[in-house]
């Protein structure tokens, strides 16, 4: 389930998502010529990094809000709007790339299915996103405060896998798992006290406060925020309980 996007908000106030992701281009390592598939494109920085190394690389997203920023921004390089389960382009590519963006995306099977099916034999797939317990302290804590203050819980829909059972996706799929790490991340959010609010705002699933007025929104916000601040709130800043889980691929040639 992907949430309601504001493209200029996450642009504005969560530039972690894509600096963050600076770190996975370099160990994608595009080269001249290489045709390469961001996956999960959003607004379309890492797609950029990826096409100043000299690469041809094409942005896909299933989110028209952020696609019309990333063209707007980006007039120069090509984008496309479609689902990860059934998008189809040609020819196949020698890498696909994706950075935190298949933890909102189901079916993961189907999804590894298609990364295989577009990739050239020998091609590399280059991905890190949501692991087991990403966000656990945050997403207990908002649900807590919603059966309290709203008699209603926060569910989970997104895909954070445990390492071995992602790896066995891919497996599934025919790709060949050369590396694999489930990692901690604790990462500053922006905006200081209001920090957890605005992550609340671009990222809890869309669906979890549907329906409460707005000062019930926020009185379990700042509920919330109550229960988080012994453990996530240092220096002025709130911290965001992220695991990353990070991989590389193959297609066996």
């Amino acid at each position: 389930m992907q949430p309601r996007w504001n493209a200029a908000l996450y642009d504005g106030r969560h530039a972690f998502v894509y600096e963050y992701g600076r770190e996975l281009v370099a160990l994608l390592d595009p080269q001249p010529g290489d045709r390469i598939l961001d996956l999960g494109c959003g607004t379309g920085h890492l797609t950029r990094a990826i096409a100043e190394a000299g690469a041809d690389v094409v942005g896909l997203d299933a989110s028209a809000e952020m696609l019309e920023r990333a063209r707007r921004e980006h007039p120069d390089l090509t984008f496309v709007e479609a689902d990860a389960r059934t998008f189809a382009l040609a020819p196949a590519f020698h890498a696909i790339f994706s950075n935190a963006a298949l933890h909102w995306i189901g079916e993961p099977e189907i999804v590894a299915a298609r990364i295989a099916a577009h990739l050239r034999p020998g091609g590399r797939f280059v991905a890190e996103f949501g692991g087991k317990g990403n966000v656990a302290a945050l997403l207990a804590a908002f649900d807590g405060a919603a059966r309290e203050l709203a008699g209603r819980a926060v569910a989970n829909p997104l895909y954070f896998p445990a390492l071995g059972a992602y790896a066995t996706v891919l497996e599934g799929a025919g790709l060949e798992v050369r590396f694999a790490a489930l990692f901690d991340r604790p990462t500053r959010l922006e905006d200081g006290e209001r920090g957890l609010a605005a992550w609340a705002a671009m990222f809890l699933p869309s669906t979890a406060l549907d329906g409460l007025d707005e000062a019930t929104r926020g009185a379990v916000v700042a509920r919330a925020a109550e229960m988080l601040r012994p453990t996530l709130f240092r220096d002025g800043s709130w911290y965001a309980d992220y695991r990353r889980l990070r991989v590389v691929a193959v297609r066996p040639a």
